[in-house]
């Protein structure tokens, strides 16, 4: 298990609660036109790693099934996975865009296709690019494209188009990997929405706004109050979360979007 800690070190920091989705710039306390992004499973390596968020503290461990510590059994995932943090599928909500599904309970999902290996707990500043809709058992499960702001081929990364243009396939093989990674458990190939086409910045941006708009419904206790007229099984597994961060909320505000 993997746990974060503030600045000084002394103090455990939830991964979920407490890191600010847009970046803040260290030397000058100001927010930069990027985005945080919490790794979770390195590129190059196969341990499912996710955070914990049904726990207090919302720490990083492997994922088990039956006792048994889960791996990608297709292979290794071939770059940085991880999520936003502050952001959350509404599993309440059903996007018009997916095929009738709804949130699937947790962070929006990142691919970050940079060079770096990001370690699992690791948070970077990121580029949004782009975001593809999987839809996953029968829930959405947005999937972000990102570039480390630092990434050499990040000056040259601007939106969806880029990608295809400087990295060609790149798309096409993240597609492929979601497609069929849950092949080898016995699981059909997973779906996508929006004829399977990854959607540009502009999109994506939106639909993380609104996971963000959702993660503040959830930890005000806004959502909680509202579940009344939810199915108890949806109502079940909201309530299920741990919604508690630990320390105080960062006084730079989501709301001040930077200009993408």
């Amino acid at each position: 298990r993997i746990k974060a800690a503030d600045k000084t070190g002394s103090k455990p920091i939830s991964l979920w609660h407490d890191v600010t989705l847009v970046h803040v710039d260290p030397a000058t306390d100001r927010p930069t036109p990027y985005l945080n992004f919490v790794c979770e499973i390195p590129k190059f390596s196969r341990k499912k790693y996710e955070i914990a968020t049904d726990e207090v503290g919302n720490f990083i461990k492997q994922d088990e099934k039956k006792g048994v510590l889960r791996e990608f059994k297709k292979g290794d995932i071939f770059f940085n996975y991880g999520c936003l943090p502050r952001t959350w599928e509404d599993p309440t909500f059903v996007h018009p865009d997916a095929e009738g599904c709804r949130g699937d309970n947790d962070p929006v999902d990142v691919c970050e296709i940079g060079s770096r290996i990001v370690k699992t707990g690791e948070i970077r500043p990121v580029k949004v690019l782009g975001i593809l809709c999987m839809i996953d058992e029968g829930e959405a499960d947005w999937k972000v494209v990102a570039i480390d702001a630092e990434d050499k081929w990040a000056p040259f990364l601007n939106d969806i188009d880029d990608v295809a243009k400087q990295l060609p396939g790149t798309l096409d093989a993240i597609r492929e990997w979601f497609r069929t990674y849950k092949i080898p458990d016995g699981k059909p190939p997973n779906v996508f929405g929006l004829d399977e086409k990854f959607m540009d910045k502009h999109y994506a941006l939106e639909i993380i706004k609104e996971c963000n708009h959702a993660w503040k419904d959830l930890i005000t206790g806004e959502k909680e109050r509202q579940l009344e007229q939810c199915d108890v099984e949806v109502r079940g597994l909201v309530r299920k979360l741990s919604k508690s961060n630990l320390v105080d909320l960062s006084a730079v505000e989501d709301d001040e979007h930077p200009t993408f």
